[in-house]
């Protein structure tokens, strides 16, 4: 109870129409719960797919898969189902709500039926599978758990769920789809299923029924699964001597291990079922105990205590004996009793054959299993990695030898010191005390390094890879004196894991990756160029470029166009797609207006110049040197004698006297 007040589904509103009211049952890929359907006003169970397998599209199609194949059919002793959708990321089928128990449940509570019950059930069964096996879809999972019994007396199968079509018989994966305790024998060894994969888990559920347990138990999957591979089953009266001996023919017609010998489809078991049930009834003449009979629950009121128990358990209401004389026996009574007497005989025939079979079975069995003819496997996965100890005492447990002598390989994938290889081979049968020997790693085989500086890049790859290494993607740089596409150096991965130059002739590991510097030829040259067009130059190159925000003046580049180029991080080489470049920018040439100093002294007319900007050249005057800083000498003119002048340019100043 406390599992359904902490589901959160128990309440949601799905698809706006389905209200969740209670979880019924939980499997492997689906919860299925008790919902109301709000729009017709009827309770509906509604299956929801695990949200951790959402996302997983084989599972999904499987899911929806299931509502395809049952909405296909429309037979009584089939769960109808009625709508499919999606509700955000839930899948969800819709379904007929059968109010009762499983076969399953029924099992558990009286573990062995009666050959009565057995029938009924069986032929309920048989009916649904075979309007299944004539729309051409195959069940693949029957098993208990998928009969459904209801409180009315209905039985019906469901979980259609690994349901395929007959022409798609192939499983997929290396999973075999289906529950391990009724899977045919060719669905264990070849992963096919067609109709008659279906037959034979009828005839395991029937052994079931009527022995009271499977016929093939172990503790892991694999071994039930190797049962029913190489084994036979046996008849269910070697469990529950009541069987009649047309059930065990029955089952044991169900549960061939050729397909062949089975059953075609439900359709002709279900036939052989009813003739069966038919000679059963029909056995013993009027009046005598039938060994098939209704089974009747009797109340407690109206019958004493003394006499049938409790009142509350199932009893079987048999023919009253006669108070009378015996009335002589009838040409029908002697024909019964020969034909049970052959029977009988038959029937000892079966059992002693059955022992002779089963100790020559056990004989082999234990020769297989423990004895000289017993195998093992291990997986690699078990030994390859391990150290050499630990890889003995795996081994030496599965009942293998490991010999003294240990050879060692180099690996490339194995550490030094652990073991890399075996002799045989794991991970196929072996016999037990097969002696294996253990190669041990000594690392990736040293190769020394070919010239690959100045090679074309694709020339230097296919040198890597006929000499053992494994190239990488190269990585590019601009160079101004390499032709692009030459590679410029060598890297690998050293024993730490970091990254080394390699240098030609020193020895790397093999299959060891390396990775080519290559050249990616010289930075376009776009000095001069308006900036947009630099931008959209340096592009092709897959160099990034930003204007620096102040532009300078420039004497020698027109505003607007590009002055010079600076890469964004400093002493490093530049390469396409890092982070590229700042570009400055000219905002033109720097003029500056030319002081007035005509009329006045050298002296000031040489500070007013040089604080504008500019450099005062040549001082022209007639005058010996010494007269020049007479303050009775003053500046003339100037040359050149612009208004405006590059900030820098030179001027020459004329004196007078």
């Amino acid at each position: 109870m406390s599992t359904q007040t902490t589901d959160p589904m128990i309440g949601r509103l799905i698809d706006g129409r389905y209200q969740v009211k209670s979880r019924i049952a939980r499997g492997g890929m689906a919860t299925v719960y008790l919902a109301t359907d709000l729009r017709l006003e009827r309770r509906v169970a509604i299956k929801i797919m695990h949200g951790h397998l959402a996302d997983d599209s084989q599972f999904k199609e499987r899911f929806i898969q299931e509502a395809r194949s049952a909405a296909r059919l429309a037979h009584p002793n089939v769960v109808n189902v009625y709508d499919q959708g999606q509700d955000s990321d839930m899948a969800y089928l819709v379904m007929e709500y059968l109010n009762g128990i499983t076969l399953r449940d029924l099992l558990t509570e009286h573990k062995i039926l009666t050959p009565e019950q057995t029938l009924d059930i069986l032929e309920a069964v048989l009916a649904g599978l075979a309007a299944a096996h004539k729309s051409g879809i195959v069940h693949r999972d029957l098993k208990p758990e998928n009969v459904l019994l209801a409180d009315d007396g209905r039985i019906k199968i469901g979980d259609f769920g690994l349901a395929r079509a007959v022409s798609a018989n192939t499983a997929t994966g290396a999973a075999l789809l289906g529950t391990i305790a009724y899977l045919s024998p060719e669905l264990v060894t070849r992963g096919i299923a067609d109709a008659r994969s279906d037959i034979y888990a009828i005839g395991i559920m029937m052994y079931e029924m009527l022995a009271g347990e499977q016929p093939f138990r172990g503790e892991q999957p694999m071994q039930i699964a190797y049962q029913h591979a190489n084994d036979s089953v046996p008849t269910p009266s070697t469990k529950n001597p009541n069987v009649p001996a047309e059930l065990d023919e029955l089952v044991l017609w169900a549960t061939a291990r050729e397909p062949n010998e089975r059953p075609r489809d439900a359709r002709v078991m279900l036939e052989q079922v009813i003739e069966t049930q038919n000679q059963l009834q029909t056995a013993l003449p009027t009046g005598a105990t039938s060994i098939i009979q209704r089974t009747t629950v009797l109340p407690a009121a109206g019958f004493a205590a003394t006499t049938f128990g409790t009142g509350d358990q199932t009893q079987v209401i048999r023919a009253p004996q006669p108070s009378g004389p015996v009335a002589p026996v009838s040409d029908a009574t002697a024909a019964l009793t020969a034909q049970a007497t052959k029977r009988h005989n038959r029937a000892w025939w079966w059992i002693v054959l059955f022992i002779l079979l089963a100790g020559a079975a056990g004989g082999v069995g234990w020769a297989l299993s423990s004895g000289p003819l017993s195998q093992v496997t291990v997986e690699p996965s078990d030994v390859i990695g391990q150290n050499p100890d630990a890889a003995t005492a795996v081994l030496t447990e599965a009942g293998l030898s490991v010999a003294d002598s240990r050879d060692e390989v180099f690996s490339v994938d194995v550490p030094v010191g652990s073991v890399a290889e075996t002799d045989p081979a794991l991970g196929v049968p072996l016999a037990r005390d097969t002696v294996v020997a253990l190669k041990i790693s000594k690392g990736p085989q040293p190769v020394p390094v070919p010239e690959f500086t100045g090679l074309a890049e694709q020339a230097a790859k296919d040198l890597a890879t006929t000499t053992g290494f494994q190239p990488t993607d190269s990585e590019r740089r601009f160079d101004e004196g390499v032709a692009e596409g030459t590679v410029l150096a060598t890297y690998g991965v050293g024993p730490d894991g970091a990254r080394i130059q390699l240098a030609t002739g020193n020895e790397y590991f093999d299959q060891k990756p390396v990775t080519f510097l290559v050249s990616a030829g010289a930075v376009p040259d776009v000095t001069g160029l308006p900036v947009d067009d630099a931008i959209a130059l340096l592009g092709t190159k897959n160099i990034a470029a930003t204007e620096l925000p102040e532009r300078v003046f420039s004497n020698d580049v027109a505003d607007g166009g590009v002055v010079s180029m600076q890469p964004v991080t400093a002493d490093t080489p530049l390469a396409p797609g890092d982070a590229g470049v700042n570009l400055v920018v000219s905002k033109g040439p720097d003029l500056v207006e030319v002081p007035d100093v005509v009329g006045g002294s050298l002296a000031a007319a040489r500070e007013a110049l040089e604080g504008a900007g500019f450099v005062v050249g040549d001082v022209n005057s007639s005058l010996p040197g010494d007269f020049q800083n007479d303050r009775r000498v003053v500046v003339k003119s100037l040359t050149p004698g612009d208004e405006q002048l590059l900030r820098g340019a030179t001027i020459e100043i004329n004196l007078n006297y």
